[in-house]
């Protein structure tokens, strides 16, 4: 049963359109669909809201760190609320998977993101959920830094923008702790719609 959502990112106008962002899209999103206000909170270094849900309080978090400090963030508030690792969810850019798809996962290494490697580290542990939402990868690794802090295209800047939609879905199996049905909702992704047959020339 998921209590915390916490989306990563970088602070700041100049970051907020940028790869590495896209965990606070989806925690932006979440807010929106959940009527609840982000508002900053010194004491967890971080944009915090509360939400109460069919009677459960959940909360969302998009830490103002700087995302190779996030852990300091989500130990913080997880600890002062007694919410355990696997009662977090992560949201994060994820370089192996492509624009349009998200993999949901408990547990694992922390693949070499800089989010997750403080997260693991603050928590003492990997064994928290990840939400992880595709930006592709540009495919040669000295390329990666200017790739997660560049914008997307536009036409992956909105399939990644279906995959937040998409994914929100899950939400009420994550609180429910229908963690099966909610890897389903996330990794079902429709598929691009095929371009419609060139039309056969008649013979003449």
């Amino acid at each position: 049963m998921i209590k915390l959502f916490a989306g990563l990112g970088n602070p700041g106008a100049e970051y907020e359109a940028t790869r590495h962002n896209a965990g606070f899209w989806w925690v932006d999103a979440l807010a929106r669909e959940l009527k609840v206000s982000l508002v900053p909170e010194r004491g967890y270094h971080g944009l915090v809201a509360r939400a109460n849900v069919h009677g459960q309080v959940v909360w969302l978090l998009e830490p103002q760190t700087f995302m190779n400090l996030s852990g300091k963030s989500v130990a913080a508030l997880a600890r002062f609320y007694k919410i355990q690792p696997d009662e977090i969810l992560v949201v994060h850019d994820e370089l192996d998977v492509v624009p349009g798809q998200a993999k949901l996962k408990f547990g694992g290494g922390h693949g070499g993101h800089n989010g997750l490697r403080d997260i693991h580290a603050q928590l003492g542990t990997g064994d928290y959920w990840r939400l992880r939402l595709g930006i592709g990868h540009p495919g040669v690794a000295a390329e990666v830094v200017n790739w997660v802090l560049k914008k997307p295209a536009p036409e992956q800047r909105q399939a990644m923008e279906e995959t937040v939609a998409r994914t929100l879905k899950a939400v009420p199996a994550l609180l429910a702790g229908e963690m099966e049905k909610a890897t389903l909702i996330v990794h079902t992704h429709k598929p691009p719609r095929p371009k419609p047959p060139r039309p056969v020339e008649p013979p003449t």
